[in-house]
């Protein structure tokens, strides 16, 4: 947008006692511009936005950018009324799921290709870009990738003088060796929810479901996920994921995690302060798999426009400076992730910013993205997993045989699918 100059002229005749005199006084000012800008996150983030805002408002004197923030599920129920009354934020990090639930035509948001002259796309592959792809329109830019990572601790592998494992019976094979006093691996429900599905894909060679959110697997593709998680916990692959405790691999009871690549600093750092060795290793396969095959990759956040903005291009500005900009670079690092930006990314290599497990994790994660596939933004519906769960103990239990309990289980996907999608 061009700029625009108010010019103010005025001419006051003022009446003194010593006679009359005339004065012009001409005055010029860049008219002020209001965006908004909301995201969720921690002190630290809330932190090191407010500086890059202030930091981007120097460069753009005519552009004041209000911050709205809070703890994940304050924002998701606010944003939740904001998107439905037109009161969102003129640019806003969104969950990937959002877009099918907010804009399943691809008119939820503004159609980023539109601010091309502001904000630089040529930092972002196409497959990139396709995650914030609705219906041709550029909906939102992942700001970094997540997936699933499976990191091991060396050190405790190898005091049993065992390999890293590489197949899914390589980690039965480690818990008959282990024997109950260290756990071959351990997991969130979450988590759980991607190793099984994973497991079940690699043997049916089919996908859970499809992007549009449709079940793809029958009753019995979902019997071999109950009776695979009532085997890890029975053989003490893995606790059962109630039992999941967030500090002990930094004391040494799980000799593996399985968690979110951004989440790979949190669990492994401190233990690797503790003397063990922690590496990310190849995701599971059975005998007729490729590694990767059966994972998941998703944005692990991203930034979109609202359709509603009254200043589309300075929005597009304040984007671009999030994602691009060194300064931006700088101040957030790697702590929304692996920022996907060839520039970000330039800069936090040239400084020697890229590091911990969580990097570790993300070159693995590129090593074998050709494999991964695209989730589908129901794919992590809270009802499904716990559904799932609750199945599985009913097996674990002896409450019911996995043949019953998974076709129950399908039957109750269906409903949960249905609802998310009407």
């Amino acid at each position: 947008m061009n700029r625009r100059f108010l010019l103010i002229a005025a001419c006051t005749a003022l009446l003194l006692t010593s006679g009359c005199s005339e004065r012009t006084v001409i005055t010029s000012h860049e008219e002020q511009i209001e965006i908004s800008l909301s995201w969720w996150g921690n002190d630290q983030r809330n932190e090191y936005t407010i500086e890059a805002v202030k930091l981007f408002e120097k460069h753009h004197p005519n552009i004041k950018v209000k911050c709205n923030y809070s703890e994940w599920s304050g924002y998701q129920a606010r944003s939740d009324v904001q998107m439905v009354s037109g009161t969102e934020a003129d640019v806003m990090q969104i969950n990937y799921a959002w877009i099918e639930q907010y804009s399943p035509d691809g008119t939820g948001f503004y159609d980023i290709q539109q601010l091309s002259e502001h904000v630089d796309l040529s930092n972002f592959t196409r497959e990139e870009l396709d995650y914030g792809m609705q219906n041709d329109s550029l909906n939102a830019i992942p700001i970094a990738l997540n997936t699933q990572s499976v990191y091991i601790n060396k050190t405790i592998y190898d005091s049993y003088g065992l390999e890293v494992p590489k197949t899914w019976e390589d980690y039965f094979a480690a818990a008959e060796v282990m024997r109950g006093k260290v756990y071959p691996l351990a997991m969130t429900s979450k988590s759980s929810w991607f190793f099984i599905t994973a497991y079940a894909e690699q043997v049916s060679g089919k996908q859970f479901m499809t992007m549009e959110g449709n079940l793809n697997f029958t009753a019995e593709e979902l019997r071999i996920m109950l009776e695979f998680y009532c085997r890890l916990v029975n053989e003490k692959v893995m606790p059962q994921v109630e039992y999941f405790e967030r500090l002990a691999p930094e004391d040494g009871i799980y000799a593996g995690i399985v968690a979110w690549l951004s989440d790979g600093s949190s669990y492994c750092d401190r233990a690797v302060n503790n003397g063990y060795e922690y590496i990310v290793t190849d995701y599971p396969v059975d005998s007729s798999s490729q590694v990767g095959d059966g994972w998941y990759a998703k944005p692990a956040t991203m930034y979109a426009i609202s359709r509603n903005t009254d200043h589309p291009e300075e929005a597009a500005m304040l984007l671009n400076y999030l994602l691009n900009s060194s300064e931006m670079a700088n101040l957030q690092r790697i702590e929304k992730g692996i920022p996907l930006s060839e520039a970000a990314q330039n800069y936090l290599n040239e400084h020697e910013l890229l590091d911990g497990m969580q990097y570790v994790a993300f070159e693995k994660m590129n090593e074998y993205r050709d494999n991964l596939s695209v989730i589908s933004p129901y794919f992590e519906n809270e009802a499904l997993i716990a559904a799932f769960r609750d199945a599985s103990n009913a097996v674990l239990y002896g409450k019911a045989d996995a043949q019953t309990q998974a076709e129950i289980l399908y039957e109750t996907f269906d409903d949960i699918l249905r609802d998310a999608k009407a």
